[in-house]
Parts: C-alpha cells; sequence; structure tokens
C-alpha cells in the first residue's frame, strides 16, 4: 500500500468516526426530546389548537357581549317632580331609548338640530308616510329627504303627538334617532356634569 493510498484510507477512516460521532449525538438528543416533551408535544395541533380556539371565541363572546351592555342606552329616569333626566354617556353624548309611532328607538340628543331626525328604512318600518320632499343642509353636506307633521314620539312616560320629524337626515343604525328640537322645544332643559333635565313647560 502506497503512501497515498495510507493517508486516503486514514482521511477516510476520520470521516467515518466524525460521522458515527454525530449520528450519536442525534441520537442522544432524540431520546431526551422523546422523555422530556412527550409524543404529544410532537404535535400540537391535535392537543392544543382546538381547545385554544374555543377558549378565544368564549372570551371574545365574552367581551363583545359586555361592550354591547355597556354601551346600551339607558332608559330614561323619572323624578318625583316629572322632570325627565338622560345620563351622559362615556362619548360625552346624551342616549336613551323611546319609540316613534310605537317603534322602539334609539335617541341620540342633538340640541343643536331643528328635527328629529329618522332614516328612511326606519320611516318605512314605523309607517311614517307622505311629507314635504325638501333638501336638508347636514355637516356632511346636502341630503334629500322629506319632512312629516304628525308623528308620535315618545320617551319614558312622556308622549307627545304631532311631532314634525326629518326622514332621510340620520344615518348609521336604521333604529338610530336623533332628538331635535321638533321635541325638545316642549321642554325646559338643564345640562349638569354628567346629568340632562327635561322638564315640562
Amino acid at each position: 500500500m502506497g503512501v497515498e493510498d495510507r493517508d486516503w484510507y486514514r482521511e477516510a477512516q476520520r470521516e467515518r468516526e466524525k460521522q458515527r460521532q454525530i449520528d450519536e449525538t442525534r441520537g442522544k438528543f432524540a431520546g431526551f426530546s422523546r422523555q422530556n416533551l412527550g409524543a404529544k408535544a410532537v404535535s400540537p395541533t391535535k392537543t392544543g389548537l382546538i381547545p385554544m380556539m374555543v377558549f378565544w371565541f368564549v372570551v371574545m363572546g365574552l367581551l363583545y357581549m359586555g361592550m354591547t351592555h355597556y354601551l346600551k342606552p339607558r332608559q330614561v329616569q323619572v323624578l318625583a317632580n316629572g322632570d325627565l333626566v338622560i345620563s351622559r354617556s362615556h362619548d360625552g353624548h346624551f342616549y336613551t331609548t323611546g319609540a316613534i309611532n310605537g317603534r322602539e328607538a334609539k335617541f341620540m340628543v342633538d340640541t343643536g338640530a331643528s328635527l328629529v331626525s329618522v332614516s328612511e328604512t326606519f320611516a318605512h318600518k314605523a309607517l311614517i308616510r307622505g311629507g314635504v320632499p325638501t333638501t336638508f343642509k347636514t355637516a356632511n353636506g346636502d341630503r334629500r329627504g322629506r319632512v312629516v307633521d304628525g308623528v308620535d314620539v315618545s320617551i319614558g312616560p312622556v308622549s307627545l303627538t304631532n311631532v314634525r320629524v326629518g326622514v332621510g337626515i340620520s344615518g348609521g343604525d336604521e333604529n338610530d334617532v336623533l332628538l331635535g328640537q321638533s321635541f325638545l322645544s316642549k321642554f325646559d332643559i338643564t345640562i349638569n356634569k354628567n346629568q340632562m333635565v327635561l322638564r315640562s313647560r
């Protein structure tokens, strides 16, 4: 065997020894992983993904229910002297529930609006028909709509008939209604820190 053959043979032996050591080390780590992590940890999708998704769906559902309850407008309070009290909401506005032509509505009090304002969808469901076609000047530009007289508007125990309503002004949710001066002008209004008080004239 020549010198070159011996060198090649030794080099091949060293390479085989290195590969054996690498394989042996891999085997030790694989055995350690199986012992300490367990077979189930290798497949988290089978054991952990579905329970985790269910957990987060439950959490999000509870948060949604909590926020819906928190943001829901409160009914107007009626004091012994007949005053109506509306609490200020977290966003600084005054909201309450009531009805127009007997249909439930969520009112946002707007002392700067001249009319009680509803969407066309709400008007259709509340049977608010007819009226005079007009163009409303709004913060978002001109909007076509109609003005209807003779509408019933109620908040708490107070119900007014023959209220003028603007149809087609209000946007957002179909049950959202702006409570403007065509209703509010029948009251003396006092605004305290967190309350609006409506007193019949």
